[in-house]
C-alpha cells in the first residue's frame, strides 16, 4: 500500500525516533509498504518520519541512481552499483572522510534541492529486517543516502544544512509546502 508523505512543517520530522522490538505491529507490511511508497515517489531512500511513524526506519535503493548513467560517469563513485537495503534501529557509529558537496532534495520537502556537504563514509549498526545485527561502513553516495535518511530518525532535515541567508531566502516556498500550496505526482499529507 502507497503511504502519503509527510510534508515539511508536520512534527513528527522534528521528533527523534524511537527504537523499536521484533514484536513492531505488522513490521513486514510496514516495510513493504515504505519500499512501494518509496518507488512510487521516485525516492531513493525513505524513512518512517517521513510516512508518519516516529520509529527507527530507514530503505534505500541506491542502485537506482547508477542505473541508466551516462558511461562518462560510470567508476565515479565508490559504491556502484549501489545497494538496496532495510535499516531498524540504526545508530550512526562514525562518520569519516573528506566532506564533499551533493546536491539533495527530500519527498517531504518537494521542489527544493541544494548543496549539502557530508562527510565521505558512514559506520552504522544496525539490525535488518530478521533482527540480525550488523555494523557496516558504507561510501560514497550511498553513505551520503544513508546519512540524509539517518537524519530524518534524528529530527534533522536537509535544510538544516543550509547557510541561513539561504534558508530565509526558500521561506515563501516553504510555507507553501506547509499550507500544501503545492503539486507533487505522489500522496502527500500537509500539516493543518
Amino acid at each position: 500500500m502507497i503511504l502519503p508523505i509527510v510534508a515539511y512543517g508536520a512534527p513528527v520530522l522534528r521528533k527523534t525516533a524511537q527504537d523499536i522490538d521484533k514484536d513492531y505491529p505488522n513490521l513486514q507490511k510496514f516495510i513493504e509498504d515504505m519500499w512501494e511508497t518509496m518507488y512510487a515517489s521516485n525516492g531513493v531512500g525513505l524513512a518512517a518520519p517521513q510516512v508518519n511513524r516516529d520509529v527507527r526506519i530507514f530503505v534505500m535503493d541506491s542502485s537506482q541512481i547508477f542505473e541508466g548513467q551516462e558511461e562518462q560517469d560510470k567508476g565515479k563513485y565508490p559504491d556502484e552499483p549501489g545497494i538496496k537495503k532495510v535499516f531498524i534501529n540504526p545508530h550512526a557509529v562514525e562518520l569519516e572522510g573528506e566532506e564533499w558537496s551533493y546536491n539533495e532534495g527530500c519527498l517531504s520537502i518537494p521542489k527544493i534541492r541544494e548543496d549539502v556537504m557530508r562527510p565521505e563514509s558512514v559506520t552504522l549498526e544496525y539490525v535488518d529486517e530478521n533482527f540480525e545485527p550488523h555494523t557496516e561502513t558504507f561510501h560514497g553516495l550511498t553513505a551520503r543516502i544513508i546519512q540524509h535518511e539517518y537524519d530524518h530518525l534524528e529530527g534533522k532535515l536537509f535544510i538544516d544544512y543550509m547557510k541561513p541567508f539561504r534558508r530565509k531566502m526558500l521561506q515563501g516556498k516553504l510555507t507553501d509546502i506547509t499550507k500544501g500550496k503545492i503539486k507533487v505526482d505522489y500522496k502527500m499529507t500537509f500539516s493543518k
